[in-house]
């Protein structure tokens, strides 16, 4: 199919380098594949950048939007009645790429009825940082309440610039958050700093857990650019989603405690942001992990990942899907075990079809759900095999 033709050679462009830049070293692209038919359906509309989704023991489902608002459906059916929650969102910062963002429904909220955003924050008007917020859903479903500042201190920017901010919980119950480097060139190497990062906490207490690779520390890898994906594998594996400046976005695996590898002010040797270096500097830091996929000669703005599961996906069962704002599309990654890329593709039914697109979550009922991010009328669509 032309899709998979042109995703191949853009991986051609991406997983190899010239000699001495310092970027991932030269290896043979992934064949494309060819895309089962997917059917999409769209369960609400009305959104607007609906930045996360998170599904409810009684079948509803959450939405967070950038502007600061909760939607609340119905169902995660087709044609699903939308409800905004009322709720205090006036101290989050809506400007650029920040706002209310992350979500994750606590894994208990049958008895707690809580689940955890991430937002911009601001008092007095003024931007303060980005925290972690958890709040709870009163029984009549109508409004949410604030329960504690679950973590504050994350790096702002005035613009809202590299904001991430991606929660997912692991296997074990640990919160892992994706965060953005705010477009400062010494935040990602700066490890008293919780940008460019990603941070492993307790979900209840927000507190660095106890066996984290670095000893009473948040940080679980750092190195990062902005991490707007967090995807949990079968059997443990956490795969980002990161982008990369005018290039070279990126998939990383993570390992506790490793660096990869961006940093804009070279060693504190420069000011400013100089976005000329590699995402993944192996000159600098020999032991940086390489990327396990760039996106070449250009960016697609990639943004959420989730792993599909059921055997009703066939040979896409296990498959890794990412979300692209600049691209607007979805794009499906096959990996091996160790999590190196096999083989990509194109649904045809996103090339384009949807704009921006951006969260993505597997649903308990094992379909796909994702949000556009058009900034009109934006939409909660529901893909399932055809």
């Amino acid at each position: 199919m032309r899709t998979a033709v042109l995703l191949a050679a853009t991986f051609v462009a991406g997983c190899t380098s010239s000699a001495g830049t310092g970027e991932i070293p030269e290896s043979s692209p992934p064949p494309s594949a060819v895309t089962p038919g997917l059917r999409v359906e769209t369960v609400a509309s009305g959104l607007t950048h609906g930045w996360d989704i998170g599904f409810l023991p009684d079948g509803k489902v959450l939405v967070t939007q950038r502007t600061g608002d909760m939607a609340l459906l119905s169902s995660a059916a087709p044609g699903a009645t939308v409800t905004t929650l009322k709720a205090d969102t006036s101290t989050v910062a809506v400007r650029g790429e920040g706002g209310l963002m992350g979500l994750v429904v606590h894994p208990d909220f049958a008895t707690s009825r809580e689940f955890t955003t991430c937002q911009t924050h601001q008092e007095n008007g003024e931007p303060r940082d980005i925290r972690l917020v958890t709040w709870r859903l009163t029984e009549d479903e109508k409004v949410a309440t604030r329960v504690r500042e679950l973590v504050t201190g994350l790096p702002l920017a005035a613009s809202g610039r590299h904001s991430g901010c991606r929660p997912t919980l692991a296997a074990d119950g640990a919160l892992l958050v994706g965060t953005g480097d705010t477009a400062r060139g010494n935040v990602s190497q700066d490890m008293s700093s919780l940008g460019g990062k990603v941070l492993r906490v307790d979900l209840k207490t927000g507190e660095p857990l106890p066996d984290n690779p670095i000893p009473g520390s948040r940080v679980y890898t750092f190195g990062h650019r902005n991490v707007q994906g967090v995807a949990l594998r079968e059997g443990g594996q956490v795969v980002v989603a990161e982008h990369g400046p005018d290039k070279n976005d990126e998939l990383n695996v993570l390992r506790a405690g490793a660096n990869y590898g961006w940093d804009p002010s070279q060693g504190g040797t420069v000011s400013g942001y100089d976005e000329s270096v590699p995402m993944t500097d192996l000159k600098r830091f020999p032991d940086a992990v390489p990327a396990i996929w760039q996106s070449g000669e250009t960016t697609e703005a990639i943004c959420a990942a989730t792993f599909l599961r059921g055997s009703q996906w066939g040979t896409l069962d296990g498959a890794l899907v990412v979300t692209a704002l600049k691209g607007a599309k979805l794009m499906l990654f096959t990996l091996d075990p160790a999590g190196k890329v096999t083989s990509v593709s194109i649904p045809p039914e996103f090339n384009d079809a949807f704009g921006r697109i951006r969260a993505a979550r597997t649903g308990p009922d094992g379909a796909l759900y994702v949000t556009t991010s058009n900034g009109d009328n934006d939409k909660l669509l529901r893909v399932v095999p055809s």
